[in-house]
């Protein structure tokens, strides 16, 4: 059954300042806004990068049969290690109310415990199936929490694919962490957003450099090691998908900073920046953060050249998938000299791409949510270098002639930072190099 087709409406989008003009003074560009037909992953997809970061935590699915094919799929890299995922399969007999939804839930968690003792925290995640069963996993949680504190924390949250998009499945994991953040009055700065712990630790030691602390990092590495939050908490936000936690975090004190994304050179220097400038510094740290940032800014600059000679002047065509396509595409426009076709993305989050909005080039087109059919079209006609999509839509792209990067690599691939300026930028000269070969 195909949904019904919602006309497109082309309208002008309002960021601080002066009404319709962007941070430049130029005016802003308009966005399609469509919804009908859409091509994404579901939010469980998150647990598989979430799964590897909080490393005492469980991850517990309440879903069907498909919700574990799709993490057994999805993950199936991990599959030498013992993962710190499963899924609680809802049967005939759940569906058929022949067996109490809760008790056999309450007998999978107790088994589960039972044999990974070093689970600190669990999570049960929600699915399509159990929101359209109306199983009530936060009530679950909060019982089964009573029965097993204080070994284990069990908290809930929605993986759910109906009307969302796989990166929210992070944003609503890490909001259902923020009412057990402790509160603190001291200053502190807190990092937003799942990193590889390789970017952490590189980001750790440039804060520490600039004199910036404490610093902390949300989600935590372990489980008891949950960051304090309160009035002086500064935050940066380090993913463009996390609206919802943003606003847990506002509600519990915090004030966000704002700042581009730490994608390539010129955005991870403006994201340290907005951290550097809210700190307090006397005449002596004048030139403080050029001395630390200003090499790494170089080196990635240098390191970024080779890519900009492969990629300038090449059009890009964004399909809407895991809401980074905005940081992303002002990174191919700005460093590597690309041209934007279109920018679409399932939800363009006006607070918290502001700066990122500000800094595309006049003109470009941006499209929020997605009509499959239609965004097809358009990429026909643009005839674009290079389509960032997802998945389902990149085999057919490819018989097509088009060249395609797959949207979700962007997400598994530790991306962000000066030292990662140049894989990130190699997500993208790859595809078209593959493409040169093939041909030649």
């Amino acid at each position: 059954m195909t949904p019904p087709v919602v006309p497109i409406h082309a309208e002008p989008m309002s960021l601080p300042g002066p009404a319709g003009l962007r941070g430049d003074g130029c005016a802003l560009p308009p966005v399609i806004r469509e919804r009908g037909q859409r091509e994404v992953f579901c939010g469980l997809t998150g647990i598989v990068w979430l799964h590897r970061k909080i490393q005492d935590a469980f991850f517990l699915v309440v879903g069907s049969r498909t919700c574990a094919h799709l993490l057994q799929s999805a993950a199936g890299v991990m599959i030498f290690a013992e993962p710190r995922f499963a899924t609680a399969i809802i049967d005939e007999r759940d569906l058929a109310g022949l067996a109490d939804a809760n008790a056999e839930l309450d007998r999978v968690v107790t088994r589960l415990l039972e044999r990974r003792p070093d689970i600190k925290l669990l999570f049960l995640v929600g699915s399509c199936p159990s929101e359209v069963i109306k199983l009530d996993l936060s009530r679950a949680a909060a019982r089964l929490s009573q029965r097993f504190n204080p070994g284990v924390r069990i908290l809930n949250y929605s993986g759910s694919g109906i009307e969302t998009t796989f990166t929210q499945g992070e944003d609503a994991c890490l909001a259902s962490l923020v009412p057990q953040m402790p509160a603190t009055d001291e200053r502190r700065l807190l990092v937003v957003g799942a990193l590889a712990d390789v970017v952490e630790d590189q980001f750790r030691r440039l804060f520490d450099e600039l004199g910036i602390g404490p610093v902390d990092f949300l989600p935590p590495r372990r489980a008891h090691l949950m960051p304090p939050v309160g009035p002086n908490t500064r935050m940066l936000v380090a993913q463009p998908f996390l609206a919802d936690t943003v606003r847990a975090l506002e509600e519990r004190g915090a004030t966000r900073l704002p700042a581009p994304f730490p994608l390539g050179a010129e955005g991870t220097t403006e994201w340290l920046r907005a951290a550097w400038q809210a700190w307090s510094h006397d005449g002596s740290d004048a030139t403080r953060f050029a001395n630390v940032v200003g090499p790494r800014r170089e080196r990635a600059a240098r390191a970024l050249a080779r890519h900009r000679l492969a990629l300038q002047g090449k059009r890009v065509f964004f399909f809407p998938d895991s809401q980074l396509e905005v940081p992303l595409a002002r990174f191919l426009s700005r460093e590597l000299h690309m041209q934007l076709a279109e920018v679409g993305t399932p939800y363009l989050h006006r607070t918290l791409l502001d700066q990122e909005l500000a800094l595309l080039p006049e003109g470009t087109q941006l499209a929020e949510g997605q009509d499959v059919e239609r965004q097809l079209d358009r990429c026909r006609a643009a005839q674009p270098d290079l389509v960032v999509c997802g998945l389902g839509l990149a085999n057919p792209l490819e018989a097509e002639g088009y060249t395609t990067k797959w949207a979700i690599e962007l997400v598994f691939t530790p991306v962000q930072g000066f030292e990662q300026a140049t894989d990130l930028a190699g997500l993208f000269t790859r595809p078209l190099e593959r493409r040169t070969r093939l041909v030649a």
